[in-house]
């Protein structure tokens, strides 16, 4: 990529999608202010569906699809420790 290329280029947002019911299972209160400071971050755009028909996955453990990629940890903390690595991993791809 040559270099003005890279100053002009738009920057790519982030897309990570959940399962609703599977954040209603997992995601604690305490958790919640967290996720809502990294979802304010410009460059992701995230998005809540109702069903996502990965039951076997919902009831097991918190996921989510960054930019289709599937995405599961122990808990809902953990997760969101996940979720900052693939962003930080696809924003420096993108520099």
């Amino acid at each position: 990529m040559n270099f003005l290329t890279k100053i002009f280029s738009k920057n790519k947002k982030i897309k990570i999608d959940f399962c609703e019911k599977n954040l209603d299972r997992f995601l604690t209160d305490e958790s919640a202010s967290h996720y809502r400071s990294f979802f304010s971050e410009k460059h992701i755009a995230y998005k809540e569906y109702e069903c996502q028909s990965k039951c076997k996955e919902c009831v097991n453990s918190p996921y989510a699809l960054v930019d289709g990629e599937f995405i599961s940890a122990e808990n809902s903390d953990q997760l969101l420790e996940k979720l900052k690595q693939k962003v930080q991993n696809c924003t420096r791809k993108d520099v």
